[in-house]
This record gives structure tokens, C-alpha cells and sequence, in this order.
């Protein structure tokens, strides 16, 4: 059975418990009495922090002489924020775009700042998003116009429930406003036209990945590039990357659960957790999972691997994720223009 089959079949809200076990007495301590950590996360970054974790509970033992249990949730981001919100105890959450952790601060368990208590706006490691077609590319898609063309079936996540879908959305609307000279509606019928080829509209970045490569439906997926990387490494032959001209700078943020950290008695433990993300050792272990490091020396020994010359908008030019949410993807927000316009057809 392939990797991405293991990773398949597993809930996309259980939490993992691979290599990192106890059940616990109590939030933040295992059965056996010792600390253990919850790190809620994002669908796609399931395989490096299984890898990250036992590189940390090792540095952790060396610095401090104390075992640890690490523990980790996925779906997701949207979704994976609101089960935090509901009562899921995580220590710390590795999420898809900082609006989730904001919801999270307004919600009141996460104090004000957390963006500015580590560097790069608490982001350790970046993405971009690129598209994933079969080899040989039959639909000849290169570029995000070919994603609106008459009989290509587009597999994405929904931005309702997927911090990914939301990158994906924004890539997209970045195009076709340099296109069209800034012209909003315009760009939201080439929007439309995009969804209404939409053949999947998973929850989550993982689910839909697993419908185009595992279920093998639709011409092609707007992936995080490292899900794209992955997908091409389990299936070698099989898949092969499309860069779109435009793109965007994706940040998945981090941060303290400050409440739940303060409950567990985990708080010196859930920031260095966060801070050993910058180290090299782990700025290397994200290249190697074909995540960006943040950490420009680091980021040479990938410079065969990523294309750091891509065209890529920011956060900036939405004028940042409050602002870009309320717009784009809040109740009633473009997209829910575009896909009523869709759904009412």
C-alpha cells in the first residue's frame, strides 16, 4: 500500500498518536506522568510534524533531561480553529492562515501579540500554490485562465473550511486582476467561471488531494506546493507540477494556546516547541517536506528545488487577512456570491 493510502484513510479531525503515545490522567500530562503536548494543525503538514515532533522530544531530553508525549490533530484550518474555540485543548496550533488564529484570540485563549513573538509574523516556514495535473498534462492547463475553459474539472478545497482553499481563491483573483486592468467584476465572473468548473469541494487541502491522486477524479488540483512535491514523490511517473505566472506568498502561522498552555502547565514547553521551528535543524526538515524555510541561509541549499523567482502577491495586497476575509470569505462574501450564483443555477 502507497504512503498517501495510509494518509487517506485517516480521519481528517482524529488526532495522531503515531510514535508519540499516552493516553493521560489530564490535560498536558500522560498516563505515565509525563508532559505531553497537543499540536493542532492543518491537513497537509501531517508527515513533517511526525518527523518534527521526534526531533524536538530528542533536542527537548538533551536540553532538559524530560521525556515528553507530542500529540497531534489535521483538517481542516477553518475547521480545525473552530474545534479549538469549541474545547479542543491544544497547546499549541500550526495553522494554515493567521485569520484562524485570530479567530482563536477573539475567541479569548490566546492572548494579543502572538504574531510578533517569533519572526517572519510567527510564519517559520512558507508555501505557494501551484497546480498538480496527471503526466502529460492532456487539458494543456499552464496558466489560471486554462482553469475556466469549457470541460476541465478542477479539484480544490472549499475556503469555507480549508485555510488552503483561501490561498487558492486569492491566487486566483490575484490573476485575473492583473489581467483586467483591476476590474472587480470582471474578476468575479472569471471567479464564478473557475467554481462552476469545480468538480470537488472537499473540506480540506488533504481531502483533496486524496480525490484527484487517491480517487483519481478531476484534470486538476490548485495544490500547496508542497502537497504537489509529496504527491509527485509517492507517485513518481504519475503527476507532474504546473507554476502558475501569479501566485501567492502562503504563511501558515503558529502560536501558544495561551489559556490552554497556562492550564496544562505547559507554557515554557508549548514556546520552545514554536522556537525550535527556526532552528536549522528543523528549517531543513521543512525544505526536506518541501516546505519553504524562512530562514534565508537555509533556504540556499533548496534553491534547486524552489522556484524563488516566482511571481508571488502577499497578504499585504488584500490589505491582510482581516480585511481579506471579511471581503472574500466571510457569510455573504464574494465567494458566497460566486458559488450561490453557482448552487442556484
Amino acid at each position: 500500500m502507497k504512503k498517501r493510502m495510509v494518509a487517506g484513510v485517516l480521519s481528517m479531525g482524529m488526532t495522531l498518536s503515531l510514535l508519540f503515545t499516552g493516553c493521560g490522567g489530564g490535560p498536558g500530562e500522560s498516563e505515565n506522568g509525563s508532559r505531553e503536548l497537543l499540536n493542532v494543525s492543518y491537513d497537509p503538514t501531517r508527515e513533517f510534524y511526525v518527523t518534527y515532533n521526534e526531533l524536538f522530544s530528542e533536542y527537548w531530553k538533551e536540553k532538559t533531561g524530560e521525556e515528553i508525549r507530542i500529540t497531534q490533530s489535521h483538517g481542516g484550518s477553518g475547521s480545525q480553529a473552530r474545534s479549538v474555540i469549541e474545547g479542543n485543548e491544544a497547546d499549541v496550533v500550526t495553522l494554515a492562515l493567521a485569520h484562524d488564529i485570530m479567530a482563536i484570540e477573539d475567541a479569548g485563549l490566546i492572548e494579543n501579540g502572538w504574531m510578533e513573538e517569533l519572526e517572519k509574523n510567527s510564519a517559520p516556514y512558507t508555501s505557494t500554490i501551484v497546480f498538480l495535473v496527471r503526466k502529460g498534462n492532456e487539458k494543456g492547463i499552464q496558466d489560471w485562465d486554462d482553469l475556466v475553459k469549457e470541460g476541465v474539472e478542477v479539484i480544490t478545497p472549499n475556503p469555507k473550511t480549508s485555510g488552503g482553499a483561501c490561498w487558492n481563491f486569492l491566487a486566483a483573483w490575484a490573476y485575473e486582476q492583473k489581467q483586467n486592468g483591476g476590474d472587480e467584476e470582471a474578476t468575479k465572473a472569471f471567479m464564478k467561471k473557475l467554481y462552476e468548473n469545480v468538480l470537488v469541494l472537499d473540506s480540506g487541502a488533504r481531502g483533496a488531494t486524496n480525490t484527484f491522486v487517491e480517487n483519481r477524479q478531476g484534470d486538476v488540483l490548485i495544490a500547496w506546493e508542497n502537497e504537489a512535491y509529496l504527491s509527485m514523490e509517492q507517485y513518481p511517473g504519475e503527476y507532474e507540477m504546473v507554476t502558475p505566472s501569479i501566485s501567492i506568498l502562503a504563511e501558515p502561522s503558529v502560536a501558544v494556546v495561551d489559556s490552554n498552555a497556562k492550564e496544562h502547565g505547559t507554557e515554557e514547553l508549548a514556546k520552545a516547541y514554536l522556537e525550535y521551528l527556526y532552528s536549522a535543524d528543523a528549517q531543513r526538515l521543512a525544505g526536506e517536506n518541501y516546505y519553504r524555510p524562512s530562514d534565508e541561509e537555509i533556504q540556499k541549499e533548496f534553491s534547486q528545488q524552489f522556484n524563488f523567482d516566482m511571481e508571488l502577491v502577499t497578504m499585504d495586497d488584500f490589505g491582510g487577512w482581516k480585511e481579506a476575509y471579511d471581503t472574500y470569505f466571510d457569510d455573504g462574501g464574494v465567494f458566497d456570491q460566486i458559488y450561490d450564483c453557482k448552487n442556484n443555477e
